[in-house]
């Protein structure tokens, strides 16, 4: 009967194994390509005007280089002479990828104000600064964003963050995956609102405000769909946060009861949480140079940790102050978009959502293969060298983020 039951324990672990390893592996390729551009957001602003409609482009050096070339020598970056090489590329790049219609007619270009790189070392981004036509009461007007979508050479998820100022109003969406299409209706009202010239604009902060997605063909401007592009905007970003997912493995591999999984998990996700809702009302604000080398940090104590303690009885006290310093980095998308008042609730809960969804589903996929584990003689083993890896990778990138 002993025997039965052992053979039975070594058949489970057998066959268990390989699948835990497979996703061991997808976590080290993940890891290790984490310089390769998983996330890319651009911020568009568009200003009606009563004499024309104006916009502006921001997009990161990495995703400029991705879609038109240009890094002759490798080094990385743009360098003055690679920028100047690629402008007509870009600039066509650009209008062809990002469509504005008035009245479904497509609109060109009237005037380029700025074509340009704002250097900022690793935070580089290409400004694009134009004119449109004028839109008249009651027109229709509509943003597409094309960009990376018929791109098969990367793995980029996009993502354009646009904001809409018209007199005192704004309308704002998210657009990724295959509905990036904003669209609304000025009313007569609206029109009489619309200021003369750029001049009587109330500034906005390079980083726009994101509310709701719109629907192409809706006649109205808003879209009870908007939460859906912030639940999917939370997703994407927790599955591009690689530091965030070793973190979570970290915590995760060490031998524990599920008494102590469930503190664990719990602790991260309401501390988190906590600090990424005040961190996007502005009511904390650590400068992200002092948070992402802390986030690298957690995963260096989290890994020596699991090498080094056998006692992890209270793990949760320390993953609630470390799910605090995440909560700050799960919030870098938002901080700068100011999401209005009457939507801030529904966007936040529904951004904050998609990033559970993502970190529920990774734990119940690796709860089960990690009591096999924890059952099996290699189990010591697999702690040991996951948590080194996980150590090396957090020390790596705590050097890159403090000389950075």
């Amino acid at each position: 009967m002993k025997n039965s039951i052992f053979f039975l324990t070594t058949n489970k672990l057998r066959r268990s194994f390989p699948l835990f390893l497979c996703i061991l592996i997808f976590f080290s390729t993940s890891f290790v390509t984490v310089e390769a551009h998983s996330l890319s957001a651009s911020y568009t602003t568009l200003n009606l005007l009563k004499s024309k409609t104006t916009m502006n482009f921001a997009l990161d050096e990495v995703s400029v280089m991705e879609l038109t070339g240009g890094d002759v020598n490798k080094n990385g970056m743009l360098d003055q002479n690679e920028f100047e090489a690629i402008k007509k590329k870009i600039e066509s790049t650009i209008q062809s990828n990002i469509t504005l219609k008035i009245n479904g007619e497509k609109q060109n270009w009237t005037k380029i104000n700025k074509l340009e790189l704002n250097r900022k070392g690793d935070a580089t981004q290409l400004i694009v600064n134009v004119d449109y036509p004028a839109i008249q009461p009651s027109q229709s007007i509509m943003l597409s964003d094309s960009l990376y979508k018929d791109d098969s050479n990367t793995s980029t998820t996009y993502v354009d963050l646009l904001k809409v100022n018209y007199g005192k109003e704004s309308s704002t969406a998210a657009l990724s995956d295959e509905g990036r299409v904003w669209s609304m209706i000025l009313s007569d009202s609206a029109y009489e609102g619309l200021s003369n010239d750029t001049n009587t604009i109330q500034p906005t902060k390079q980083q726009p405000v994101i509310t709701k997605q719109s629907n192409p063909d809706s006649t109205t401007s808003p879209s009870s769909k908007g939460w859906i592009s912030f639940l999917k905007l939370g997703m994407n970003h927790i599955l591009t946060g690689y530091d965030h997912l070793l973190f979570l493995l970290s915590l995760l591999i060490a031998r524990q009861s599920f008494k102590q999984f469930a503190k664990v998990i719990t602790a991260f996700t309401v501390a988190h949480s906590l600090t990424l809702t005040l961190t996007v009302l502005g009511i904390i604000s650590i400068p992200s140079y002092i948070v992402e080398p802390a986030i690298a940090l957690s995963i260096c104590y989290v890994a020596i940790e699991n090498i080094f303690r056998k006692n992890i009885n209270h793990r949760w006290v320390l993953t609630f102050i470390f799910g605090l310093i995440h909560g700050m980095g799960f919030a870098d998308l938002l901080t700068a978009m100011h999401l209005s008042k009457s939507e801030l609730a529904a966007d936040l809960v529904s951004f904050n959502l998609g990033i559970e969804v993502i970190q529920l589903s990774i734990v119940l996929l690796l709860l089960p293969l990690l009591t096999q584990l924890h059952r099996s003689k290699y189990s010591g083993k697999a702690i040991i060298s996951t948590s080194s890896f996980a150590f090396i990778l957090g020390g790596i990138w705590l050097f890159e983020r403090i000389i950075s």
